[in-house]
């Protein structure tokens, strides 16, 4: 049974930071994408970052030069470091996974096959 984990959300003031965490089990990611993605209360689930099987990363533009994903294949994880948060970056933001090779770009959510359950991000102002 593939699982996808999120950890690291929380309650953080504007301009702090947090990092996001995601596990996976169940199947390695190493030749897919994976990506992150948010839903703020009344609204539909965004693209936030993905990143492919080479490196090659893409990101919203709300999150472009503040957000960097990462991941680390031979731990099967991926990360997302949130530096100068705003209240406007408060969502639960969910990880997720294609189920095999997939070509860029990553922003649309139906492109992803796994999604974990989601960790909650409130950022206060």
């Amino acid at each position: 049974q593939v699982q996808l984990v999120e950890s690291g959300g929380g309650l953080v003031q504007t301009g702090d930071s947090l990092r996001l965490s995601c596990a996976a089990s169940g199947r390695t990611f190493s030749s897919n994408a994976m990506g992150w993605f948010r839903q703020a209360p009344g609204k539909e689930r965004e693209f936030v970052a993905a990143i492919n099987w080479s490196g090659l990363t893409d990101y919203s533009d709300s999150v472009k030069g503040r957000f960097t994903i990462s991941r680390d294949s031979a731990q099967n994880t991926v990360s997302l470091q949130m530096n100068s948060l705003k209240p406007e970056d408060t969502a639960v933001y969910y990880c997720a996974g294609t189920g095999r090779f997939k070509r860029p770009p990553y922003a649309r959510s139906s492109l992803y096959d796994y999604w974990g359950r989601g960790t909650q991000v409130t950022v206060s102002s």
